[in-house]
C-alpha cells in the first residue's frame, strides 16, 4: 500500500466535516426513534471505531497472535452517553487519530502492510484490509448521516393547513 492508496482513508475526515457542516445542535442530537442513532452518536461511534482499528493495527505490527478485539458499538455509544457529548469533539478526536495513524503508515514498508491478524470473526486480515474496511465503514456511516438529516427535515416540516 502506498501513500496515495491511503488517501481515501485520510479523506474521511473532510467528508465527515462536509456532512455535518451547518447542522445545529438540535439537528446533531435529533433521533428518529429512541433506538436510532443521532448524528452525534454516529460521530462518536466513528471516533471509537478509529480507536479500535488503531489498536488492531498496532497489535498486528507487534506480532500478537491473539484474536483482534471486537467491540459492542451500541453499548459503547449508550454507555458513554454519546448524545450528550459534542459532535465537534468527536470530529477532533477522529481527525487526530487519522493523523497519528498516517504518521505510522509513512514508516511501514510493503512487508508491514501485508502483516496479518485474526479478527473476532476468525478471518485473517491484513493492515491493508483494515484500512480499506475502515474507509468503507465511514462511507456507510456518511450515508447514515444523510438519512438522519433527511428524516429530520421531513419530521420538522411545517404543517400545511387544508382550509
Amino acid at each position: 500500500m502506498s501513500h496515495s492508496d491511503i488517501q481515501p482513508y485520510l479523506d474521511t475526515y473532510n467528508q465527515l466535516l462536509g456532512a455535518v457542516e451547518g447542522l445545529s445542535q438540535e439537528q446533531l442530537s435529533w433521533k428518529e426513534a429512541p433506538a436510532s442513532w443521532s448524528v452525534t452518536e454516529v460521530l462518536t461511534h466513528l471516533a471509537d471505531h478509529s480507536l479500535v482499528i488503531s489498536f488492531r493495527i498496532r497489535d498486528i505490527l507487534a506480532g500478537t497472535t491473539v484474536r483482534l478485539p471486537a467491540f459492542n458499538q451500541d453499548a459503547w455509544v449508550s454507555g458513554q452517553k454519546a448524545n450528550d457529548g459534542a459532535a465537534a469533539d468527536n470530529l477532533t478526536i477522529f481527525h487526530q487519530l487519522l493523523r497519528y495513524n498516517s504518521l505510522l503508515f509513512e514508516r511501514l514498508n510493503d512487508e508491514d502492510w501485508q502483516k496479518t491478524g485474526i479478527n473476532a470473526k476468525g478471518d485473517t486480515v491484513s493492515i491493508t484490509n483494515i484500512i480499506q474496511g475502515f474507509t468503507k465503514h465511514v462511507n456507510n456511516h456518511l450515508s447514515q448521516i444523510d438519512r438522519i438529516k433527511r428524516s429530520y427535515a421531513s419530521a420538522n416540516q411545517p404543517e400545511v393547513s387544508s382550509s
